[in-house]
């Protein structure tokens, strides 16, 4: 049994603050015996000012929260996720980028966010990821972590199957899908799909996610999830801001392949023929 600790955040304006709050979930889930922090999506800022955001995005190699969740994880031996950062990287695009970082403080995989949330809501808000951010060209598995080999989704990845099937047929235990869904469209979908995910792949989804009132004004669902591979919930954090734990039995997974062995029955599929 691995105990894992999630972070819900309200990430807000200032990076500072925000990775104050990071450093203090890195020492709450020590302390609280977990084996790995989860951390949501854009753990490090949330501000819809683009003029005033750009001021506080910088590239990997200066960025204080990365910097900071580094040496906290180190200190307190514990492996973070940090479920994702905005990173400046080279050209006039950002990256929504998540690492895994192993109790010695280094960074052992990145992941940049494949699919990118382009929509308008019938509530009128309206965003444009794709006018900011880059979209990530690649899949990863991480091996070796607390809950085994952990395969990385960020937020809106969420709704394609594809990418969770390809985590687990690389071998994926579980896969951490950090969030900042909105509150419209986490009440209808969140954890439906969460819990059809881990039951389609027969895995843990650990789903740490931004919750509440935020200062720039948004308002995120909240309602960080660990499921496991039978699609139970192990934990619901609802609007709570704060570190949760849940216990994590790998075991668990062979129990439901060995019942529902759909990994092992699926076949490929080139097209479909339009009749």
């Amino acid at each position: 049994m691995t105990r894992i600790a999630i972070f819900q955040s309200q990430t807000g304006i200032d990076p500072r603050r925000n990775a104050q709050a990071l450093v203090a979930a890195v020492e709450d889930a020590a302390a609280g015996g977990a084996a790995m922090l989860f951390t949501p999506e854009m753990s490090n800022l949330l501000d819809r000012d683009k003029g005033r955001a750009a001021g506080n995005v910088v590239e990997e190699d200066g960025d204080f929260t990365l910097t900071a969740v580094r040496e906290a994880a180190r200190k307190a031996k514990l492996w973070v996720h940090l479920g994702s950062l905005a990173i400046r990287t080279p050209g006039d695009k950002l990256a929504n980028r998540a690492f895994v970082i192993d109790p010695a403080g280094e960074i052992r995989a990145r992941y940049d966010k494949m699919h990118l949330f382009d929509v308008d809501l019938p509530t009128g808000e309206s965003w444009r990821e794709s006018a900011v951010y880059r979209a990530g060209d690649g899949a990863v598995v991480v091996r070796g972590t607390p809950v085994g080999n952990l395969g990385l989704a960020i937020c809106y990845d969420l709704r394609f199957p594809l990418l969770f099937a390809k985590l687990a047929e690389a071998g994926a235990d579980a896969i951490a899908v950090p969030a900042a869904f909105t509150v419209p469209t986490g009440r209808a979908h969140w954890e439906i799909l969460l819990r059809g995910r881990a039951i389609e792949a027969g895995l843990f989804v650990v789903a740490a996610a931004q919750a509440g009132q935020h200062e720039d004004g948004r308002v995120t669902y909240g309602h960080s999830l660990v499921v496991d591979p039978w699609g139970d919930l192990l934990l619901d954090m609802d609007q709570k801001v704060g570190v949760a734990f849940a216990d994590v039995d790998l075991q668990r997974i062979a129990d439901v392949r060995s019942r529902l062995p759909a990994l092992t029955h699926r076949r490929p599929i080139e097209s479909a023929a339009l009749l």
